[in-house]
């Protein structure tokens, strides 16, 4: 056969002879005419066996959903009232000439339509993985995380990679996944935070995707044990409105990248692109505290946090009361923040961080973090932590380090909420979770 053709392509090859490759989508006999939908990684077609290719035919017949071929068809222009409108490759329809079956496929477990409840889905994700629905939900992932990385690039940011083996908590308190690593205790990163910061006294602009494991026993629509941390961190700021104006640039041009390669995709999803402002609100946590008191009748101004119907609250406030589908919420008590979190000089207690709401619920956390050697002890033995014990990190500060800060964002949970899917594991690739892990994967 000759070099094949991807289907989407094949606009181009109206009267020509190719070889296409792909996935047996459906199958339907129509008579003496069996009809394939063939798909590849570019796109769909419709292909007609006439009896008259009789080994062809003969093949044809045997076919059924998730076999691979080859094929070598003439591409045919449809008549005028044949042509599908609004269909992918609605125009043209492939006469088949030969098949060469690459791959057969065991009979289906279940109808490539049929609606799955979400553990039966995951247990079979290297087969309900195909589906149009959830390819789009990994195009669209995809997108944001190429999106993040040309954004940075484009601000002078240089990318890293930071170890997911390390030796110390970096948040100082979040679980962890202890492993055996030769003589020495080890675990798994819970965030590259420690690295991007040393890597600021490097580059000043830093970002990094990878990565990080969360040893938290719980089992929600919203948590994973493991999942890919987007972070930026860079120096010489004024304070956290320098980081909260990045990532408000950084979402309008996801965004924006999103309409133009993935509007399709949303199409599908039922899904709406959200409009980013050019300014997202922003308010205290107490002034969101008051909010909530004012405007839904619970009264939450002795927590240091918000719950999850706060974020829900806050979030229809900002929809309501500034047309955003995003609010950044600042200042959280300095007893709830990491060791190496800014306080506010002027507001004692409180911290130059926030964290970025959308759509009911916490997508960034950031802010400006401590840089002055001294400080940042006290910092740690403030959390009751043992300054000695990371003294590798502490060189950074050490030897001078501008004021800096950063975020850190999950593009699962970003990925799930752009796409208003319900459960994060949805927009997971392969979850892992309290309850789920790929057992069987080696034995």
């Amino acid at each position: 056969m000759s070099e094949r053709t991807y289907i989407g392509d094949l606009k181009s090859k109206i009267g020509e002879e190719v070889q296409i490759s792909g996935w047996v989508n459906v199958r339907r006999d129509h008579g003496k005419l069996i009809f394939i939908d063939l798909r590849d990684t570019s796109g769909i077609v419709q292909m007609v066996v006439l009896p008259n290719h009789e080994e062809a035919h003969r093949i044809a017949d045997r076919l059924r959903s998730e076999w691979v071929v080859e094929i070598k068809g003439m591409v045919n222009k449809r008549p005028d009232k044949m042509i599908k409108e609004g269909e992918e490759n609605g125009e043209l329809e492939i006469e088949v000439l030969e098949i060469n079956v690459m791959s057969e496929a065991k009979e289906l477990p279940f109808e490539r339509e049929a609606e799955l409840n979400l553990d039966t889905y995951l247990d079979y994700l290297p087969l309900t993985l195909r589906t149009k629905e959830k390819k789009a939900v990994f195009k669209v992932q995809a997108v944001i995380l190429q999106a993040f990385r040309d954004f940075l690039n484009s601000k002078n940011f240089i990318e890293i990679q930071a170890p997911k083996i390390i030796g110390e908590d970096a948040e100082g308190g979040a679980g962890v996944f202890g492993v055996d690593y030769f003589e020495n205790k080890a675990y798994l990163a819970t965030s590259p935070q420690f690295y991007k910061q040393i890597m600021v006294g490097v580059f000043e602009r830093v970002f990094t995707t990878g990565n990080v494991f969360r040893a938290e026993k719980h089992s929600t629509t919203r948590h994973l044990n493991e999942y890919t941390s987007l972070d930026f961190e860079f120096g010489f700021i004024k304070d956290h409105h320098d980081i909260m104006k990045m990532e408000n640039q950084l979402l309008q041009f996801v965004a924006k990248e999103l309409k133009e390669k993935c509007q399709k995709e949303f199409d599908l999803l039922k899904a709406e692109i959200p409009e980013v402002p050019n300014e997202i609100p922003f308010m205290k946590l107490r002034e969101a505290q008051e909010v909530i008191k004012k405007e839904y009748g619970e009264d939450c101004l002795d927590e240091p946090d918000l719950e999850p119907q706060h974020e829900r609250w806050l979030c229809e406030y900002s929809k309501k009361k500034f047309n955003s589908d995003f609010i950044f919420i600042t200042h959280y008590p300095v007893d709830k923040r990491p060791m190496y979190t800014y306080e506010d000089e002027n507001d004692k207690g409180f911290t130059k961080s926030f964290d970025l709401l959308f759509r009911g619920i916490e997508i960034t956390t950031g802010g400006q973090r401590i840089h002055n050697y001294e400080s940042l002890i006290k910092g740690i033995e403030k959390k009751g932590l043992d300054p000695e014990k990371f003294s590798f990190y502490l060189q950074a500060f050490k030897y001078g380090m501008p004021a800096h800060g950063g975020l850190g964002m999950g593009l699962e949970r970003l990925t799930a909420k752009f796409l208003n899917v319900n459960n994060v594991k949805e927009a997971t690739l392969f979850p892992r979770e309290i309850n789920r892990i790929d057992t069987l994967l080696n034995k």
